[in-house]
Parts: C-alpha cells; sequence; structure tokens
C-alpha cells in the first residue's frame, strides 16, 4: 500500500535537480578532483594554524567569531594542480559561510551561462 500521495515537483524543481546531476557528472568525484588523503591531512593542518573563519563577514574573530572546518579555495582551483595546491589560495571557513559562498559562485556560473544561452 502506498505511504502517501506522490509529491509533484514544477518543472524548474526538475530542471534543477537534472541540471545538479549534469554538472555533478561533469565535475567527477571528489577523489577525481584532488580531494585525496592527501588533502584530508594538508587541510586538518590548515584549519589547526587557522582556527577561526576567515570569510568578510567574520574577519578571523574580529567581526563575529565562527571555529573554522572548511578550507575553502579563494579562486576555484577548476581542476587545475597548481592553483590546488597553492596555499596563500586557501581560506578557513565556517561551514555556513563556505555555503553561502559556494551558492553565491554556483549562481553567478549559471547566470553567466544564460547569458550566453
Amino acid at each position: 500500500m502506498p505511504k502517501g500521495a506522490p509529491t509533484h515537483q514544477p518543472p524548474t524543481a526538475r530542471h534543477d535537480q537534472h541540471a545538479r546531476i549534469k554538472e555533478d557528472r561533469r565535475r567527477g568525484t571528489p577523489t577525481q578532483r584532488g580531494y585525496t588523503s592527501q588533502w584530508a591531512r594538508a587541510s586538518k593542518q590548515f584549519l589547526r594554524e587557522h582556527p577561526l573563519c576567515q570569510c568578510p563577514a567574520c574577519d578571523e574573530g574580529r567581526r563575529r567569531v565562527r571555529a573554522a572546518s572548511v578550507v575553502d579555495h579563494r579562486i576555484p582551483h577548476r581542476g587545475d594542480g597548481q592553483l590546488f595546491w597553492d596555499t596563500s589560495n586557501w581560506q578557513a571557513l565556517h561551514k555556513r559561510c563556505h555555503d553561502r559562498k559556494t551558492a553565491r559562485e554556483v549562481n553567478a556560473r549559471r547566470h553567466t551561462a544564460h547569458e550566453r544561452n
């Protein structure tokens, strides 16, 4: 017996879901993108050296105190190994700050892609 009525997804939600799946396939797995055990060790060390969020809103505790839990690439590396391992391109971020930054970057890419089409 069914557990409930099927949920309806508007066409835009289905389109967004398919776009995410396509993008994930294009990007490859985290390991294929460089997030290996070597990255895990290096990022843990970086977070020990930079324990507070470095985003502009937090400013390493000068504006808002939040523990950093993610090492972010300031400039997305897009598979460039040299940029990936360049520690001057790394910043320690709180998870919410990282998610906000990533969402802005993804939306900007989508907006730019729509303008080209």
